[in-house]
């Protein structure tokens, strides 16, 4: 139990760090991912409005009336392309990837390749 807490200090910490250089405007808004041990959410944010744009996540209808992928890197491949559709069609094609204090590899690195392949520039 104690390492599990060191652990979400650790990337909070990072999420601090990072946080305080990333700021979405609304032209460039934020991307911005969270991943837990069974699912995964990205939204696009406004931080002048604080409004989120768009967002997705694994728990979607949508994500679950595909059929079964292999992993979870192909779910997070899966949520990223469809963020990515759905903020292009908002009118809004770059953005600023935060990764949320996530280490950029697996899921989260998914998620932005497939926001890519949306459209979406980083």
């Amino acid at each position: 139990m104690g390492s599990l807490n060191l652990r979400k200090k650790a990337r909070l910490k990072r999420k601090k760090r990072i946080r305080k250089k990333l700021f979405g405007t609304q032209q460039r808004p934020r991307l911005s991912v969270f991943r837990s041990s069974k699912h995964i959410y990205a939204q696009v944010i406004d931080d002048t409005h604080g409004h989120t744009l768009t967002a997705a996540s694994s728990m979607e209808k949508a994500v679950k009336e595909q059929p079964k992928f292999d992993n979870k890197i192909a779910v997070a491949n899966f949520v990223g392309k469809l963020l990515g559709e759905r903020t292009i069609e908002k009118g809004v094609n770059k953005v600023v990837f935060d990764r949320n204090g996530f280490l950029y590899h697996g899921r989260v690195k998914a998620v932005s390749d497939g926001a890519r392949e949306a459209g979406l520039e980083f």
